[in-house]
C-alpha cells in the first residue's frame, strides 16, 4: 500500500514536467516574428536563445533535434 501511495505521488509530481507547457516561450517567439515557424533554423536559434536564454550551441543542437533545417 506504501508503495502505491509513493507512485501516485511521484505520478502527479512528474505529470507537470511536459516541456510543451511553457506558453511563455511561444508568445515570446511570436513578439519576434509575426510569422514564427519553429521549423526554419535561423528563427528557431534566435527564439531559442532569446526566450529561453540559450547559447548558440545548445540553441542549434535543440533546434536540429525538433527538426529545423
Amino acid at each position: 500500500m506504501r508503495k502505491v501511495a509513493i507512485l501516485g505521488i511521484a505520478a502527479l509530481s512528474l505529470s507537470g514536467c511536459d516541456p510543451e507547457v511553457t506558453g511563455s516561450t511561444n508568445s515570446c517567439a511570436a513578439n519576434l516574428y509575426s510569422q514564427y515557424n519553429p521549423k526554419v533554423m535561423d528563427q528557431c536559434v534566435n527564439a531559442c536563445i532569446k526566450c529561453d536564454h540559450g547559447n548558440v550551441a545548445t540553441c542549434t543542437t535543440s533546434c536540429t533535434l525538433k527538426g529545423a533545417q
